[in-house]
């Protein structure tokens, strides 16, 4: 258990703004990773070994995402017991993202709202954080998140990815190609099939000459959004294969609103994550399954506020686990909980 128990300062960061409370734990956990304070939020990794992808992830409960998109805290995350941290969403350049204020807590429904926009440092920032980290070396599993430039316009999106990807591939146990985010405009037209198609054909090429170059394979995985129907499920689902990608996160936050409409800032416009988000993103991870095939990997996040809730991903079809807003919510008390009850399962 940390020796500052969660729940003691979280009325402290929920009488903040959460973008000012968001920054602030950030910017403490930069500071005083690999430090002696870091004590103060550390606790042991449960063991529950799992090749997924061909790495050997030490268990299975990952940090999603956007949470450090600029990989600032790899190893003070790290510290907290996480199998695997995904960092990012990086873009080639920096840009500061959507106008303030952009993040809206709806604790009734232990969700967020954001419309963040890619925030970030850009690529060669973003790739210097990540070479300081030493979670790699010391067992964790880094995945490295990618996307377009803002002003990138779509027909030219694909470059913007192989930009990334070239930056990237050394330093990353797997990479995540992001098409799924509400907040960059467009972008989700990259999951319809030729523009899919498109981007995977030159991705995978890309990965083929940057794995002749450096002597490894790093895994590609797709990050898509939960407001699909099974028709466009199944297209993705088709595409992956024909492209040969490694594996697939579902899913990225919602743009549906039923759940919390008749809430405070439920009107929001951007992403919505936490528990509104579970049963879409389990409807999605088991239409994949079905359709991918028993060994496919399949990380699965959404709504995840407890050990059942990331058991019940897994019974959906994940191999691994993800979350984010979850983590906001429970504090690193719930990435002992998770991994302890996917261990026991």
């Amino acid at each position: 258990m940390p020796l500052l128990p969660y729940p003691l300062a979280r009325p402290f960061l929920f009488g903040l703004d959460p973008e000012h409370a968001h920054e602030l734990t950030l910017g403490a956990l930069a500071r005083f990773q690999n430090t002696p304070l870091q004590c103060l939020w550390a606790q042991p990794r449960v063991s529950d070994p799992v090749t997924v992808a061909g790495l050997k992830f030490p268990n299975r409960i990952g940090l999603a995402a956007g949470l450090d998109k600029n990989g600032r805290c790899i190893d003070g995350l790290g510290a907290i017991g996480f199998g695997a941290i995904e960092v990012g969403t990086v873009t080639p350049k920096g840009q500061p993202g959507n106008p303030k204020p952009r993040m809206f807590r709806l604790p009734e429904a232990n969700a967020l709202i954001n419309r963040l926009g890619f925030n970030n440092d850009g690529l060669a920032a973003f790739v210097a954080n990540v070479k300081r980290a030493s979670f790699r070396q010391r067992g964790g599993i880094l995945g490295l998140n990618i996307g377009k430039n803002a002003t990138t316009p779509i027909e030219r999106a694909v470059d913007d990815y192989l930009l990334c990807l070239d930056g990237v591939y050394p330093h990353a146990d797997y990479v995540t190609v992001n098409i799924s985010s509400p907040n960059t405009k467009n972008l989700r037209e990259l999951q319809s099939d030729d523009a899919l198609d498109a981007l995977l054909a030159a991705v995978q090429a890309r990965k083929a000459q940057l794995a002749a170059q450096q002597g490894r394979s790093v895994p590609i995985f797709v990050k898509i959004a939960p407001d699909l129907d099974e028709a466009q499920v199944q297209l993705i689902a088709a595409t992956l294969l024909r492209n040969r990608i490694d594996g697939v996160i579902a899913t990225n936050t919602t743009i549906e609103r039923d759940a919390v409409k008749h809430l405070a800032h439920g009107d929001e416009t951007g992403g919505l994550s936490g528990g509104p988000v579970f049963e879409a993103s389990n409807r999605v991870i088991a239409q994949l399954r079905a359709a991918l095939g028993k060994g496919f990997p399949i990380i699965g996040a959404g709504g995840v506020m407890s050990g059942a809730d990331a058991v019940a991903k897994v019974t959906a079809g994940a191999d691994l686990v993800q979350f984010y807003t979850g983590f906001i919510y429970k504090g690193p008390a719930l990435v002992t909980e998770a991994a302890r009850a996917l261990a026991r399962r």
